[in-house]
């Protein structure tokens, strides 16, 4: 192996140590170092094969951590397609947190706004847009905030 295939699968294994990369964001940070978009595949090929990386991994774990955030799943999708996460995965990944999304915007607006409701249809705007911005989707976001 040459000395700069070993440089980058040192790289990706240093990044890699601290959290799981998808295979997309690993590829994009280690192109910003090395100038050679052949060894850098060659080596996250290698990498995959061997087990420290991988997509399903990491979709798994970025879900779980999104859950938590109180992220619903509107959002959770969009920043696991930026970065470069299968739909495929996405989707499956999605279900096997078997979340309970209904329960997860009662936690948050119970966190942000308390039990009274809006007051007007200015403060029920600012929470649509709110619980919009956190991700979830309008039949969610409808069980919180009555007409």
């Amino acid at each position: 192996m040459c000395e700069q295939a070993s440089e980058i699968r040192a790289a990706a294994i240093n990044l890699l140590a601290r959290r799981d990369y998808s295979l997309f964001e690993l590829n994009r940070r280690l192109s910003k170092r090395f100038d050679a978009p052949d060894l850098i595949e060659q080596q996250l090929q290698r990498l995959a094969e061997e087990g420290w990386q991988s997509d399903a991994r990491f979709a798994e774990v970025f879900v779980r951590a999104q859950v938590a955030k109180l992220r619903g799943p509107v959002r959770i999708r969009a920043e696991m397609r930026q970065r470069g996460v299968s739909p495929a995965l996405i989707e499956r990944s999605l279900e096997q947190a078997d979340t309970d999304w209904f329960a997860l915007i009662q936690t948050l607006n119970a966190r942000k706004f308390g039990s009274d409701y809006p007051k007007d249809p200015k403060d029920r705007a600012k929470r649509l847009r709110f619980f919009q911005y956190r991700g979830f989707g309008q039949e969610h976001i409808n069980s919180v905030l009555p007409y």
